[in-house]
Formats: structure tokens, sequence, C-alpha cells
């Protein structure tokens, strides 16, 4: 499993690639704006992961290549993860807003459409950590996405899948300790 993981300059890209090595993958980490598109489907990646980031998926600046990544890669399975979310939420036409209640380090019990490929042979319900401040609009979903998680407090959206591509984006953070069924979500994901 040839994967490429897109760092979007956040501390926790390795904590990603770690897990990825232990699941068998071979991940390669790239600054989002040191790599082209030509190149990264020159490499033929079995997988892409787009990390979490400090910045905002509106920004040119702080997603790189991402959002090119989003729109015009549709056979390589993509994973994004909080900020990455964000960048497949935005990029297919969603709203990205400010989360009633900024996160950072936060638990929280999500309901999982257990029907997904990411959430196969986990209970309906899971622990996840979260650290954000924007989060997707439910009233501005794009229709090209479903909703596959969504916080059990407050219903708000934590995980997408595009309908017919491999595409999914987790709001929250599979690498953390906080999120005692990350490593599964993620082996998940490189299995599909």
């Amino acid at each position: 499993m040839k994967t490429l993981i897109i760092d979007n300059f956040d501390s926790f890209t390795y904590n990603l690639y770690q897990y990825c090595a232990q699941l068998g993958a071979t991940p390669t980490v790239v600054r989002n704006n040191a790599l082209t598109l030509e190149e990264i489907e020159s490499e033929q990646y079995t997988h892409i992961i787009i990390s979490p980031g400090p910045g905002t998926p509106e920004a040119a600046g702080d997603i790189g290549i991402c959002g090119e990544v989003v729109k015009k890669i549709t056979n390589t399975p993509i994973l994004g993860v909080c900020l990455g979310h964000q960048i497949i939420m935005n990029e297919l036409g969603g709203k990205i807003v400010r989360a009633p209640k900024p996160v950072h380090g936060k638990s929280s019990e999500i309901v999982i459409d257990t029907n997904s490929p990411l959430f196969s042979e986990l209970p309906k319900k899971i622990e996840v950590m979260r650290y954000h401040s924007l989060i997707g609009s439910r009233e501005k979903l794009p229709p090209t996405l479903r909703l596959t998680g969504e916080t059990v407090d407050d219903q708000l959206i934590m995980a997408v899948q595009h309908i017919s591509r491999p595409l999914f984006g987790i709001q929250f953070h599979p690498e953390s300790i906080g999120t005692p069924h990350g490593m599964k979500i993620l082996e998940n994901f490189l299995s599909s």
C-alpha cells in the first residue's frame, strides 16, 4: 500500500505516518506546497491521506495542492482528516463555518454509519478526539457527500463519504490515543 500523506504543516502528521506504517502501508509524507498533481499521479499511490493543519480550507496558501487532489483524483481512495475533511467539504461545494464551541483536545461520542467501509466492524457509537474551531455546515452538505458520522450531543458533522468515489472525510483525529478505534478506521481505509 503505497500511501501519500499530504502534510498541511501539522504536528499530527507523523502520528498518521506511524499508524499507517504499523498497518503495513509504505507511507510517504510530502508538504502540501512541495508537489504537483502530475507528480502525485505519476507515483501511482494506492491511497492518499490529507492531513490536519492549522489553516482554513478556503485559503489557498493553507491547503496547497489539496483542493486539486480532491477535485481531480477520482479513483484513488482519499481520506481527509480534520482540515483535510474540511477541504473535501469545501471543494465539493459545502460550507465551512465556526463551530458552536472550539474544541481542542476534547473527547466526544459520535454515532457512525457502520455500513460505510470506513467504519466497518465498529460499534454504532465510538469515542473520538477532536481539535477544531471550524466545522462543516449540515445545512450546506454537498449533494455528492453523505453524512456517516455525527456527534451524539449536538449532531455536528464528524464524518462524510462521497456517494460514488472512494473519498472519505473525518473531522476527528484517528491517530490520537483519545480515539480508541482510530487504528481500525485507518485499517479500514487502507483496505478500501
